[in-house]
């Protein structure tokens, strides 16, 4: 899963583009944890676009996406968030809730 800068990520929603953007810190032990689990998702669903993105160098979407904490899964749909995740549970869970939104 690719780190995004702020200009991937505003070209991508101004592409109106649908994926999935990972918001972690990198001090946050649940973070690595969830981390690891969507890379393993990404590797099973490879048509589904992933970026990854620090909130401490882009803390306005914290703001904007009201996210509550980290680690947070945000949805985008046509370059919308469209949905967020906060319990990323298990591997399985994860790929069942993507795939049940895409």
């Amino acid at each position: 899963m690719k780190e995004w800068s702020r200009e991937e990520l505003e070209g991508f929603i101004h592409q109106q583009g649908s994926g999935l953007i990972y918001l972690y810190t990198p001090f946050c032990g649940t973070c690595q944890v969830a981390g690891k689990m969507l890379t393993v998702a990404a590797e099973i669903l490879p048509d589904t676009k992933f970026g990854k993105i620090n909130l401490n160098y882009m803390p306005q979407l914290a703001e904007k996406w009201e996210v509550e904490s980290v680690p947070c899964l945000v949805f985008l749909e046509n370059g919308s968030m469209a949905d967020k995740m906060y319990a990323f549970q298990s591997v399985p869970f994860l790929i069942e809730r993507i795939k049940a939104f895409f």
